[in-house]
């Protein structure tokens, strides 16, 4: 894959759309390409996260451990960005990723990420809200109940002194 075609699938990912394509260029150039063969593992739950994968080719199982042991939790395809809250966050890896069918990514280490965005605060920004929207979609509706409260404590509009 040229670093041209690259670009163009880093503008076709919600956190990259709105990004100016010379800058995500740079982003592209100062990535590393990196290749898995089924059943490596990309990185483990508990890892440090230093870096996001753009799937370029190929696929890959979220794995989560638990008690029970380990449980699948989604699936990466080709053209998707795994472990991309690691680019705003320290938090260590959430899940386990095992590939599934042979793959090729696009490694974008979070220093390398920074030092696009502090020369480029929007591309931060663009991301930031990209983010905050997946995590919002992604999370359960919460339940709506009638308040209570207004049951239980009487209204008053307005009183009269007489």
């Amino acid at each position: 894959m040229l670093l041209n075609d690259e670009v163009q699938l880093l503008r076709k990912l919600p956190y990259f759309s709105k990004v100016d394509p010379c800058k995500l260029k740079l982003l592209a150039f100062a990535s590393d390409r990196v290749c898995y063969e089924a059943g490596q593992v990309m990185f483990h739950q508990g890892d440090n996260s230093d870096a996001a994968y753009v799937l370029l080719r190929g696929k890959a199982d979220l794995l989560i451990n638990t008690a029970a042991g380990e449980v699948k939790v989604g699936e990466a395809h080709s053209h998707s960005m795994i472990g991309e809250m690691c680019l705003l966050s320290d938090a260590p890896r959430a899940a386990t990723v095992r590939v599934t069918e042979r793959a090729e990514a696009l490694r974008i280490s979070r220093d390398c990420f920074l030092k696009v965005v502090s020369a480029n605060p929007h591309i931060g920004f663009q991301i930031s809200r990209s983010l905050a929207e997946t995590i919002r979609d992604k999370a359960p509706a919460p339940q709506r109940q009638p308040d209570r409260a207004a049951e239980r404590m009487p209204i008053k509009l307005h009183e009269r002194a007489d």
